[in-house]
C-alpha cells in the first residue's frame, strides 16, 4: 500500500579519490599555409592620432595548398589548470588565475564529477527582448517565426551514396564515366561529433549532445532541447578565415561545409539540408579525398569568411577604427556632493584609461544641456541648449557648423576633460532627488546630432564624417522629468500611466534612430534615487546597448564605464538558423528581432529561421529552443548557424558554424548526454521571460516546481510501496541548479526593489552563456592553505569560521571573511587579498562588471551572501556529508561549532524541497 512518507534514506557510495590524468593533446589539421594581406580600417574622422602598430588578420586561401601537417599537438594552457576532486580530474576554462605576481591561483576539488561524455565545463565569464512564440506561450511576448509562410520544406532524403550518383545531374566537368565513384564525404569521417561539439563549445553548446528520434519523448516541455550561439564570442586561437564569398545551396541557402558530399572530378557538393547538388566553379575539384582538407570550409565546422571593403563613402583608412570611434559622455550634474565626488573619481581614471586615438565628448544635463568645447585647453567651456524640448535645427546647425570642438582625441582633449570633471559641482536647490528636472532625452538627442556631424576641427586637422561603431555612455543618478520621453517626479500624478507610456515609446523611437546609425546607447545608473527602469530600458534596448544598475558611482561603476567604451561590438548583423528537416526552431530568446524577407537573400527552397540582430558582442548569446515534427528516421540531426556582420573594423564577415547530432533509440543513451547546466539554462530563460514583475516571479516559481516533478514521472523511477519518485541520476545536477534559480534574486524575494529584478532580468535574458550559468547558480571557492581554492556546493555549511569563502554569482562576487579568521590579523590579509585577486580574474572580462562586496560573519552586510546560499543545514547529518564532503574533514568540535553557529529559517534546504514535491532528490554524482 502505498504511503506518503518519505522512503528510507539511501545508501550514498563514496568514490575513492583518483590522480589527475594528464591532459591529451588536441589532435586536429593544421590549416593551409596563406597569408592576407592588411586589412585596411576606416575611420569617421581623420585626426592627427599617433602612429599605431598595424593588424594583420591571417586567413586561409581559398585555393588548395598542401596541409603543414597531417596533426597538430597543441600545448595545454595556462588557463587549462586542473580542478582536484575527490573523483576525477577536469579542465575548467575559468582556472586561469594568476596571482599578482605571476603565479597560479589552482582551484580544487569540485563537489561533483565532470562528466566524461560531456564538454569541459566553462563555469564564468562575462534586456525584454524579442523572441519568437513556441506554441505554447502567448503571443504577446515575443514575435513568431513565419513558419506557415514559408516553403514548404522538403522530405528527409537519405545521404546519397555512391550508387547513386549515377542519377545526379552530370556536370561539364564530368570527362569519364569513373565520376559515379567520385562521391566524397569530405573530412567529417575523420572527426567525431563530441570533439567537434567540445571544440566549438564557446560558440554553440547544446542541452544535449544526442537526440531522440522518438519525437513523443523527445518533445517534453518540461526538459526542452535548445542551443545557445554567441555569436560575436571571441576565442584564441581565432576561427579560420577564407577570404572570399561562401558557396551556398542554390535551392534552400545553405553553407557548403564540412559534412557535404562532394564529387572530386567536378567539385560538385551535395547540400545537407535540403539534399540538392550544387556547383563550386570547379573549385573544390581534387585527386584523392585527403586534398579536401585544403579547404578550412570542407575540413572545420566554425569558419570566418571575410571580405573587406569600404561599406560607407564617408570613411577613411586609419591604424585602427574601433580604437578611434567616437565615445560620448552624457553626465547627469543633478547629484548631491557625496555621489559627485565619487563620480568625478571614476571619470578621471575613465579617462586616463582610454587609449590615446579614440575621441571624446562630454555632455552635462540637468534642466539645460551643456555641451563641452575642447578648443581651449585651459578652461571648461560649454555651449548650453534647453532641455524642456528637441534642439531645432538652428540649434544643432550652430554646434555643427560652428567652430566649437566638441569630439577630440583623448592625447590631446585629456587635460580638458580633467578640467571639465573637476568644474562639476553638487546640486544646489533643496528638492529630493526624485524631484529634479533631468532633461536626459534631449541630452541624447544632442549627442546623436554631433556624432553625425559634420563638423570641422581646423586646429586639430580631423573632419568628422557621418558613421563608425560610435557610443554614448550615460551616467544617469535620476529619472528623466524634464523634457521629451520624461515622466513625472511622482508615481500620485494622476496621468502617471499614460505620460509613462508615452515616454517610453519616445525613448524607444530615439533608440532605434541611434542604432540607424550605428550608435550604442549604454545607461549606467547609479544612486538610491530609483531612475524609473521601464522608461529607461527601451533606449538601451533598442539601440543595442545595455542597462546597468549599481549601488554608487565607485569603483564598480567605474568598472562599466571603461568596458563599456572598449568593448568590440558589430554592426548589420543577421542571425541564420537551418537544420535537417526533422527538427522545428520554436523559440529565440536574445537581442534581436524578426527579420523581414527584404532584409536578406530569399531562396526558393529556404526554411531557414532569420533574425536581425541589433548588436554583435561578445557578451551576448542568443537561446534557441527546437523541438522534432515527427520520428527521426536518420542516423544524424544537422545544425547551421550563420552570422553575417560587419565587425568594429568595417570588414564583412560571415560566421559560419555546422555541428550535427547523433539521433538514438534509447532513453538512457540520450539522458547521460543531457548537459545539466545549458537544460537549467534553458528552462530559467524560459520563465524569466514571463516573469515581468513580482507577481509573475511567483508564478515562473510554481512553474519550475511542476517542471522538475513532471522529468521525474516521465524520466524517472517510481519508489516501490510509496507514492514518492527518483529524480533520473543521469540528471543529477539539474534540480539543483533550478532550485538555486527559483530561490535567488531572478526568481526569488532577495531583491529589493523592482528596478533591481528588472535589470537584472533583461541582463540574463541577453548574456552569454557563461554569464548566464552563474547568474542562476553561483560558484562557491573556499580559501585553503597555500593560496589555493578549494570549490564546493553553495551551501551555507561553508560558513566555517576559520574559512575565506568567495562566491560568484554573476553580476556579484561576495568574499565572506570567518569570525575566527578575522581575528588573526596576518591570515585574515593573506586570505582576504587571494580572495580579491581571485574575484578579479574571475570576473575580468565580464561585461556588466560585477560588484565584489568583502565583509566579516556576522556583519550586516552579510546578508548578500547567507540568503543565496541553500541552508543545507536543516538536513540530516548523512545527508549533510554526502552532499558537501568536505564536512568528513573537520572534528567533532569544528562541525559541533559549526552547528551551533546557524539561526533558524523558514527556507526549504534542497533535499526539503525535492521532498515536498514527493521526489527523492537524485544521488550525488
Amino acid at each position: 500500500m502505498a504511503s506518503d512518507s518519505p522512503p528510507p534514506p539511501p545508501t550514498y557510495s563514496n568514490r575513492s579519490p583518483s590522480s589527475s590524468p594528464t591532459p591529451r593533446p588536441e589532435k586536429r589539421w593544421a590549416p593551409p599555409a596563406s597569408s592576407l594581406p592588411v586589412v585596411s580600417r576606416f575611420s569617421p574622422q581623420r585626426s592627427n592620432d599617433p602612429p599605431q602598430p598595424p593588424h594583420l588578420l591571417s586567413s586561409s586561401s581559398h585555393s588548395p595548398s598542401p596541409l603543414l601537417s597531417p596533426q597538430e599537438t597543441t600545448t595545454p594552457s595556462p588557463a587549462e589548470n586542473l580542478v582536484k576532486s575527490g573523483g576525477p580530474y577536469f579542465i575548467s576554462n575559468d582556472a586561469n588565475l594568476q596571482s599578482p605576481g605571476g603565479s597560479n591561483l589552482p582551484i580544487m576539488r569540485p563537489y561533483m564529477d565532470a562528466r566524461a561524455d560531456g564538454p569541459v565545463p566553462r563555469l564564468s565569464n562575462p534586456p525584454s527582448p524579442p523572441q519568437f512564440t513556441s506554441p505554447f506561450r502567448p503571443p504577446a511576448s515575443t514575435f513568431s517565426p513565419p513558419v506557415s509562410h514559408q516553403p514548404a520544406i522538403p522530405a528527409a532524403i537519405s545521404p546519397v551514396s555512391s550508387d547513386h550518383v549515377q542519377s545526379l545531374p552530370i556536370s561539364s566537368f564530368f570527362s569519364n564515366s569513373s565520376a559515379s565513384v567520385d562521391l566524397q564525404k569530405g573530412n567529417a569521417s575523420t572527426i567525431t561529433d563530441e570533439l567537434a561539439l567540445s571544440k566549438i563549445s564557446p560558440h554553440v553548446v547544446f542541452s544535449a549532445h544526442k537526440v531522440l528520434k522518438h519525437k513523443k519523448l523527445w518533445n517534453v516541455p518540461s526538459l526542452g532541447f535548445g542551443a545557445f550561439i554567441s555569436p560575436g564570442k571571441e576565442v584564441t586561437p581565432s576561427p579560420q578565415t577564407v577570404q572570399h564569398s561562401p558557396h551556398r545551396c542554390g535551392n534552400c541557402g545553405a553553407y557548403v561545409n564540412l559534412y557535404c558530399d562532394v564529387i572530386l572530378s567536378s567539385g560538385q557538393w551535395t547540400c545537407i539540408i535540403c539534399k540538392k547538388l550544387n556547383g563550386s566553379d570547379g573549385e573544390y575539384r581534387a585527386v584523392t579525398k585527403d586534398e579536401l582538407c585544403n579547404w578550412p570550409e570542407l575540413s572545420l565546422n566554425l569558419v570566418d569568411y571575410v571580405e573587406t571593403g569600404i561599406r560607407r563613402p564617408g570613411f577613411v583608412p586609419v591604424s585602427d577604427s574601433r580604437m578611434s570611434a567616437p565615445v560620448f559622455l552624457v553626465i547627469d550634474e543633478c547629484l548631491d556632493e557625496p555621489h559627485l565626488q565619487h563620480l568625478q573619481s571614476s571619470l578621471h581614471e575613465f579617462v586616463d584609461s582610454l587609449p590615446p586615438t579614440i575621441r571624446i565628448g562630454i555632455i552635462t544635463y540637468g534642466r539645460t544641456v551643456s555641451v563641452y568645447d575642447f578648443s581651449d585647453d585651459t578652461v571648461a567651456s560649454a555651449d548650453v541648449l534647453p532641455g524642456s524640448g528637441s534642439p531645432n535645427q538652428e540649434s544643432l546647425k550652430a554646434l555643427i557648423y560652428g567652430t566649437g570642438i566638441y569630439l577630440s582625441p583623448v592625447h590631446v582633449s585629456r587635460p580638458v576633460c580633467h578640467n571639465i570633471f573637476s568644474s562639476m559641482m553638487p546640486y544646489k536647490l533643496s528638492l529630493p532627488e526624485a524631484s529634479r528636472d533631468r532633461c536626459l532625452g534631449v541630452a541624447v538627442e544632442v549627442a546623436l546630432a554631433i556624432i553625425q556631424g559634420p563638423s570641422a576641427d581646423a586646429y586639430h586637422g580631423a573632419v568628422k564624417r557621418a558613421g563608425g561603431s560610435c557610443r554614448i555612455l550615460v551616467c544617469a543618478g535620476g529619472p528623466n522629468t524634464y523634457g521629451p520621453g520624461s515622466v513625472p517626479h511622482s508615481f500620485t500624478h494622476p496621468n502617471y500611466a499614460y505620460m509613462e507610456k508615452t515616454a517610453m515609446k519616445w525613448m524607444e523611437q530615439l533608440g532605434h534612430k541611434a542604432h540607424l546609425h550605428d550608435i550604442v546607447v549604454d545607461i549606467l545608473c547609479a544612486g538610491t534615487c530609483p531612475v524609473r527602469i521601464p522608461v529607461l530600458q527601451p533606449l538601451a534596448k533598442a539601440s543595442g546597448g545595455v542597462l546597468v544598475l549599481n549601488d554608487d558611482f565607485g569603483e564598480a561603476f567605474g568598472a562599466n564605464l571603461r568596458r563599456a567604451a572598449t568593448r568590440s561590438a558589430g554592426s548589420h548583423g543577421m542571425f541564420e538558423i537551418r537544420c535537417s528537416d526533422s527538427i522545428l526552431v520554436t523559440q529565440i530568446i536574445g537581442p534581436g528581432e524578426e527579420a523581414t524577407s527584404d532584409t536578406h537573400e530569399n531562396f526558393e527552397s529556404d526554411s531557414a529561421t532569420y533574425v536581425q540582430m541589433i548588436s554583435v558582442e561578445e557578451t551576448q548569446s542568443f537561446c534557441v529552443s527546437m523541438e522534432a515534427k515527427n520520428d527521426i528516421k536518420e542516423n544524424h540531426i544537422y545544425f547551421q548557424f550563420a552570422i553575417r556582420y560587419s565587425n568594429s573594423y568595417q570588414a564583412d564577415i560571415s560566421r559560419i558554424i555546422t555541428l550535427r547530432l547523433a539521433a538514438v533509440d534509447g532513453l538512457s543513451s540520450y539522458l547521460e548526454s543531457v548537459q545539466d547546466e545549458v537544460a537549467a539554462t534553458l528552462i530559467g530563460k524560459r520563465a524569466l521571460l514571463h516573469a515581468k514583475n513580482s507577481a509573475e516571479a511567483s508564478d515562473m516559481r510554481f512553474t519550475i516546481d511542476e517542471r522538475v516533478k513532471d522529468i521525474s514521472l516521465r524520466f524517472g523511477t517510481q519508489i516501490s510501496n510509496s507514492k514518492f519518485h527518483r529524480f533520473p541520476k543521469e540528471l543529477s545536477m539539474l534540480p539543483e541548479n533550478l532550485f538555486h534559480l527559483r530561490r535567488g534574486p531572478l526568481l526569488g524575494s532577495i531583491i529589493g526593489h523592482e528596478d533591481e529584478r528588472s535589470v537584472l532580468r533583461n541582463i540574463f535574458l541577453n548574456a552569454s552563456f557563461d554569464l548566464s550559468v552563474r547568474m542562476l547558480a553561483p560558484r562557491c571557492l573556499m580559501h585553503c592553505e597555500g593560496g589555493t581554492f578549494e570549490e564546493l556546493p553553495a551551501y551555507d555549511l561553508a560558513m566555517q569560521s576559520d574559512a575565506a569563502v568567495v562566491l560568484d554569482h554573476g553580476t556579484d562576487v561576495f568574499i565572506w571573511l570567518g569570525a575566527d579568521l578575522a581575528a588573526q590579523e596576518a591570515k585574515n590579509a593573506a586570505a582576504l587579498a587571494a580572495c580579491k585577486t581571485l574575484a578579479e580574474e574571475l570576473t575580468e572580462q565580464r561585461f556588466p562588471a560585477p560588484r565584489i562586496l568583502a565583509f566579516k560573519e556576522g556583519s550586516s552586510q552579510a546578508r548578500y551572501f547567507v540568503s543565496r546560499l541553500i541552508p543545507a543545514h536543516k538536513d540530516p547529518a548523512y545527508e549533510q556529508v554526502a552532499r558537501f564532503p568536505q564536512l568528513s574533514r573537520l572534528t567533532n568540535e569544528q562541525r559541533t561549532k559549526l552547528k551551533s553557529s546557524f539561526l533558524h529559517v523558514d527556507d526549504l534546504s534542497f533535499c526539503e524541497w525535492m521532498r515536498s514535491l514527493k521526489l527523492v532528490p537524485p544521488e550525488p554524482s
